[in-house]
């Protein structure tokens, strides 16, 4: 084999991340949002990476070191970007805990990982404090803040931590090691743990700033809503910190006055969030049309299917474009990223970003039948949805039975059911668990739901199987409306919008649907509440059912 003369054993680890910060980007920032009055404070990425070195020194000083666990129960701020880089720089392993895990599933990530410290917001104190008791393996807690710290013990405060001298060097860290460690939001069982490497977060860092990727870029200036524990918030941080572009951290304030206020005052020009947070803002925005947003030209977004009543109306009255990806914790999450095709207009351009997006580079996919066929990219084969590519897990941290079940032949089974175009778009029409088969005749949830959303007086749907003696299961609506609506009015809003027979007979008004840790909505909780006779089913009539 005749080799290329290039230096291909070049490690790519975050220290090259940080390396970066320290030099060719010390000028931009880092803003984070501190109080409901708007105070806020602001440190340049050079005066960052200082502290951070003092943050590794006081880890170090600890005994942390190569392979140990650090968790992190925080917020979005200045302080989690020191930890996202001090932790695995120093050749352990980041831990970040989701702040909306039942207590019994906070408790199992943290002795599953078997974290040694726990770093944690004054504001979140009292969250973990119900499970302090629970913990086996946590040797201190760091305290971020001024805050009580409960019946944590023992603490100390984040400024006390940081060495008063930086550390003197890092070390070598080799680039197939673990970076940081990120539980999946546990719909079923306990939560999975993914690990994710140093190769694998700088790739995906580096692929932030591609455009058809997330296209940041240095003169951006990016507001990550999306929590720093749901997939390192979906790579805008590293690759910001990579790139060189600002970033302005909400903190806790993840209302949409708060939101608004900062885009407006810190000229926010790339964000990322789940609809339901751009959900928020759009009703802000209508109700306060003098809030100056011009400087937001694009908004990732993900998380659950982005609806065209959502898109449509942010670009027309308020100049944001929504771009829809899709991903999983498991992926990094970069998966696929809708930006539609050169030439495509009109509703076609519509069809496309409407899409789960084009295969994102570096990243395979293919989809395959019950049997475990691959079949075509034709846009209309349906299976599930299979990935592969570096930085996609190939395994759960210490769960080999989880891990036989997801992974198979080198392929992330995502569980999504889906289609993939001759242009490598991916339209996902489900989740294996969520479809709907009625009278032998599969029906997409996720269609139903968008169409659903589409009515200017609905604010969320979700749909879910309810059992028919005819069909076996009818698709059930769970509507949660603004202002008088019924079923007659959904089911004639549907009539053009989707076949006869996907239109749900029967409807169940609720006041919101139950999402999960990380903002999907939760139809197990849907389904839990339809069995036990919880939801108040309203069925339309035979002569309306037609």
């Amino acid at each position: 084999m005749l080799r290329g003369l290039m230096q291909d054993d070049y490690p790519l680890t975050l220290g090259h991340v940080l390396g970066r910060m320290r030099t060719l980007n010390a000028g931009a920032e880092i803003v984070t949002l501190r109080e409901a009055d708007g105070a806020r404070t602001r440190a340049s990425f050079g005066e960052v990476v200082g502290r951070i070195d003092r943050l590794a020194a006081g880890l170090a000083a600890h005994g942390i070191g190569e392979g140990d666990r650090v968790g992190t129960f925080a917020w979005n701020s200045q302080e989690h970007v020191e930890l996202y880089m001090a932790i695995p720089c120093l050749g352990a392993v980041l831990h970040t805990l989701n702040i909306r895990l039942f207590p019994e599933q906070l408790a199992y990530v943290i002795n599953h990982a078997q974290d040694r410290i726990v770093f944690v917001d004054d504001s979140l104190v009292p969250l973990l404090d119900r499970v302090s008791d629970q913990l086996t393996t946590v040797e201190l807690f760091v305290i971020i803040g001024d805050g009580p710290a409960g019946n944590l013990h023992p603490t100390v405060r984040y400024e006390e931590f940081l060495a008063a001298e930086p550390i003197d060097a890092y070390p070598a860290v080799e680039e197939r090691s673990a970076a940081a460690l990120c539980y999946t939001s546990g719909t079923t069982g306990n939560p999975k743990g993914v690990m994710y490497s140093h190769r694998s977060t700088v790739l995906h860092a580096f692929s932030t700033g591609l455009a058809e990727a997330l296209g940041v870029t240095s003169a951006d200036r990016v507001l990550p809503i999306v929590p720093q524990f749901h997939a390192n918030a979906w790579g805008l941080v590293h690759g910001s910190c990579l790139i060189g572009a600002s970033l302005v951290m909400p903190g806790r304030f993840l209302q949409a006055a708060p939101l608004a206020e900062l885009i407006t005052s810190e000229r926010v020009t790339l964000s990322g969030a789940v609809p339901t947070i751009w959900m928020d803002l759009l009703r802000h925005l209508d109700a306060h049309p003098e809030t100056d947003t011009s400087s937001l030209t694009k908004v990732v977004c993900g998380g659950a299917a982005v609806p065209r009543a959502l898109m449509e109306p942010l670009e027309q009255r308020h100049g944001i474009t929504l771009v829809q990806a899709w991903g999983m914790t498991e992926t990094s999450p970069l998966g696929s990223v809708a930006h539609p095709p050169a030439g495509s207009t009109g509703e076609e351009r519509w069809s496309y970003r409407l899409s789960q997006g084009k295969i994102a580079p570096l990243v395979e996919a293919r989809i395959v039948a019950d049997d475990g066929t691959p079949l075509p990219w034709d846009g209309a084969s349906a299976g599930e949805l299979q990935v592969r590519g570096p930085w996609i897990a190939a395994g759960y941290y210490e769960d080999p039975q989880g891990s036989v079940e997801k992974f198979a032949d080198g392929w992330l089974r995502t569980g999504d059911v889906a289609t993939i175009d001759s242009r490598g778009y991916i339209r996902i029409t489900d989740r294996t668990k969520d479809i709907i088969k009625s009278g032998g005749e599969w029906i997409s949830s996720v269609e139903l739901e968008n169409e659903l959303m589409a009515h200017p007086a609905v604010r969320e749907a979700a749909v879910i199987a309810m059992p028919d003696e005819r069909y076996t299961e009818r698709p059930l609506g769970c509507v949660v409306a603004e202002g008088d609506l019924s079923v007659e009015d959904l089911r004639a809003h549907l009539s053009d919008r989707v076949a006869k027979w996907w239109i749900p007979d029967a409807f169940a008004f609720i006041d919101e649907v139950p999402k999960t840790s990380v903002g999907k909505f939760d139809k197990k909780v849907l389904r839990a509440r339809l069995t036990d006779g919880e939801l108040e089913v309203q069925t339309a009539t035979e002569a309306a059912r037609g």
